[in-house]
């Protein structure tokens, strides 16, 4: 597998505050890398970073081969690079169509209204909105807000799609049913870089995982190794759902 995404000794302070650390990490095609860390670890910076909303302090970031350091997230999402946010905030007097519309047209293919309407429904098809599709946004459950940021985020043709805690606020059905979306996406040929802090979930779909604590790469690795490191045990306060998380499919 070739590096899609390439993190390199990226930093972030706030003030006095040193969220991320001389970061460095990859992401390979097809591949699911899972990012976790205690509350306050840096995850959610290391995403700004990532897709265009903080400009590192040192480092670079380079996807698909080009520095896509420091460009604003509009660009970003042009090279192919789309996130899905943990708060979802869709345009709730849109319908859920048009919702994915916004995505497409401002997506990787830069897509006139017609050519943004039939990916917009062909995605939200796949999420299991389509009986929703002219529903406005703001009359969705949290699940299907859920549901409608990740089609949002699909409609603008990704080769890398950041999940940023794309399973919290959900229920274990729910839950259930987003994992095996995850799956679907990534058997599309879509690679994701995923943020959860659901230990069950990212150790059964990713392929590796980086541990983040206070900033600071602590571990990286495929799951079980990432699980029985002991340095990691620690900073999860001698979790031992981490274990069995790793040995327990979702």
């Amino acid at each position: 597998m070739s590096a899609l995404l390439e993190v390199n000794m990226i930093s972030k302070r706030f003030g006095g505050l040193q969220a991320v650390q001389n970061l460095s990490l990859t992401v390979n095609e097809g591949e699911i890398l899972g990012l976790i860390g205690p509350n306050g670890a840096g995850k959610s910076t290391v995403f700004n970073m990532i897709n265009g909303v903080f400009m590192p302090d040192n480092g670079n970031i380079m996807f698909q081969g080009a520095d896509i350091t420091g460009e604003p997230p509009y660009r970003v999402a042009r090279h192919g690079l789309a996130r899905a946010h943990q708060i979802v905030q869709p345009l709730s007097g849109l319908s859920v169509i048009d919702n994915c519309m916004v995505g497409a047209c401002f997506g990787r293919q830069n897509l006139a209204l017609r050519a943004a309407r039939e990916v917009a429904r062909e995605v939200i098809d796949t999420v299991g909105l389509g009986d929703r599709a002219e529903a406005l946004a703001g009359s969705l459950t949290t699940a299907g807000k859920k549901r409608l940021e990740l089609a949002r985020a699909l409609s603008a043709r990704p080769k890398l799609l950041l999940l940023d805690e794309v399973l919290a606020g959900l229920n274990p059905t729910e839950t259930e049913g987003m994992i095996e979306m995850v799956r679907k996406i990534r058997a599309s040929g879509i690679a994701i870089l995923m943020i959860e802090h659901i230990m069950r979930a990212i150790m059964s779909l990713s392929d590796r995982i980086v541990v983040l604590d206070l900033g600071k790469k602590l571990a990286e690795g495929r799951p079980q190794e990432v699980a029985e490191n002991p340095e990691v045990i620690t900073a999860y306060l001698g979790d031992s759902k981490l274990m069995a998380a790793a040995e327990k499919p979702a």
